[in-house]
């Protein structure tokens, strides 16, 4: 006979977090993302990755793409909040929609002389990263990409004399022919 995971035979099982990226189209107005992060951090929820940009600039829409991190049921949970939102229109999943294409672009500060400069110039290269400026001790380079291949890059930048990064956070959409 097989000893139960749990003194309580009862005890709820621990479900698998999983993360999730969320694309939400809303009213392009004040205080609407103020509203959609005060849902998160008012019921203890983390945003991992947030983008925002106006993307219907006649009708005023915005979209906004959230990663977040969470069981199924947190998951429900936040997409329902987010559905009673009043200026929310629309809450697609597109994790759940199958892969969907994300990326998002990084600004990488590297200083160095010498061989630390021949080095970044030439990891930059391999990564496909472009030149934004260059001085005679310094170099900001730009690079889109997987948030995976970001790390890589951030990662391999260090040994050369990383100084600053800035990122944008994920921009993501489904594949496919339909649309949100």
């Amino acid at each position: 006979m097989s000893k139960p995971a749990s003194h309580y035979p009862n005890a709820p099982k621990a479900q698998p977090t999983a993360r999730h990226t969320l694309a939400v189209i809303v009213d392009n107005e004040p205080g609407v993302l103020a509203r959609i992060a005060g849902l998160f951090s008012g019921r203890g929820y983390n945003i991992e990755s947030l983008t925002v940009s106006e993307t219907e600039h006649e009708k005023h829409i915005s979209r906004i793409t959230v990663v977040t991190s969470g069981t199924a049921n947190v998951i429900d949970q936040i997409k329902a909040h987010l559905d009673r939102l009043v200026p929310v229109h629309r809450v697609v999943d597109l994790t759940e929609q199958g892969e969907a294409i994300e990326r998002e672009l990084a600004l990488v500060k590297v200083v160095g002389k010498g061989d630390h400069r021949v080095e970044a110039m030439r990891l930059a290269s391999a990564f496909g990263a472009r030149v934004l400026d260059a001085s005679l001790t310094s170099f900001v380079f730009e690079l889109t990409g997987a948030t995976e291949e970001i790390e890589r890059f951030i990662k391999t930048m260090t040994a050369v004399g990383l100084t600053e990064v800035s990122r944008t956070g994920i921009a993501a959409m489904s594949r496919g022919p339909d649309s949100m």
